[in-house]
C-alpha cells in the first residue's frame, strides 16, 4: 500500500492581496513561511519517504521546510502546477465578475465546465493532475509520498479519489493554506483518510480564516458561520 500525503502551499503573494494566481509565480509570505513550520512540524512523526513538489516558488518554497524537516531532496514537477489562468493571471478577484462575468460565473457555481480565457478548463486541468499522479504512483518504489501541491489540484484530484464527477467539485471546501490531506492507494483503489486538516494552525496563523470572503463562502456552500 502507498500514502500520498498532500500538502497545499503556504500563504503567497496571490491569497493575501487576493490576486488570482495559477501559473504566476510568486513567494510565500511572512504569514506562508510561520505556515510552512508549522506544517512541517505536524509531519515531524509522519514517516515521509519522497518529497514531489509543483515546480512553482510557492510550493517549492512550503517544501522546502518538509525537506529540511526530514532531510529528503525534493523531486519538482511541472505538471503538478496550478491551474492556467490565461488572462485571469494577476487579475483582483474582484474585478474578475465584472471583467469576465460569464467565465466567473461558471467558475463560481458550475466549476466544472469552466474554461479559463486563454488557459486551461478544469476539465483538462484535472486530467493533467491524475496524469501526474498515477506516473508518480506507477515510478515511484517508495511508500510514502509527499506531494506539495495547489489548492484547486487538490480538489480536482479529490473528485477523482472519490470515484465521484467532475460536477460535484463544487461540494468539495477550499482547503487553506498549508492543509494536509492523506490519501491511501491499494491495487489501484484510493481511500480518503484525511482531508484538508489544518489543526497545526490557530486563528493568527490561518489564512483563510482572516478573510472575509472565505466567511461568505462557506455561509454560502456549507451553512457555516
Amino acid at each position: 500500500m502507498k500514502k500520498l500525503i498532500f500538502v497545499r502551499h503556504a500563504e503567497a503573494v496571490g491569497n493575501k492581496i487576493r490576486e488570482f494566481h495559477g501559473w504566476t509565480d510568486e513567494n510565500i509570505t511572512e504569514r506562508g513561511h510561520l505556515q510552512a513550520k508549522q506544517v512541517a512540524q505536524r509531519l515531524k512523526d509522519t514517516k515521509i519517504d519522497v518529497i514531489y513538489s509543483s515546480i512553482l516558488k510557492r510550493t517549492m518554497e512550503t517544501a522546502g521546510y518538509i525537506s529540511r524537516q526530514k532531510n529528503l531532496p525534493i523531486i519538482s514537477r511541472e505538471d503538478l502546477k496550478e491551474i492556467n489562468g490565461g488572462l485571469w493571471e494577476g487579475m483582483r478577484w474582484e474585478d474578475l465578475p465584472i471583467d469576465y462575468p460569464k467565465e466567473y460565473d461558471t467558475w463560481e457555481n458550475r466549476p466544472h465546465i469552466h474554461q479559463m480565457p486563454e488557459g486551461e478548463s478544469m476539465e483538462s486541468f484535472q486530467q493533467r493532475q491524475i496524469n501526474a499522479i498515477l506516473d508518480i504512483i506507477s515510478k515511484e518504489d517508495s511508500e510514502n509520498i509527499c506531494i506539495v501541491s495547489h489548492g484547486t489540484a487538490i480538489r480536482v484530484l479529490l473528485c477523482w479519489f472519490k470515484g465521484m464527477p467532475l460536477k460535484d467539485i463544487i461540494n468539495i471546501p477550499w482547503f487553506d493554506n498549508t492543509a494536509v490531506t492523506i490519501v491511501s492507494v491499494e491495487n489501484g483503489q484510493f481511500q480518503v483518510q484525511i482531508e484538508g486538516d489544518v489543526s497545526h494552525l490557530d486563528k493568527e496563523t490561518s489564512t483563510l480564516e482572516n478573510q472575509q470572503w472565505y466567511i461568505d463562502y462557506q455561509e454560502k456552500y456549507f451553512g457555516k458561520k
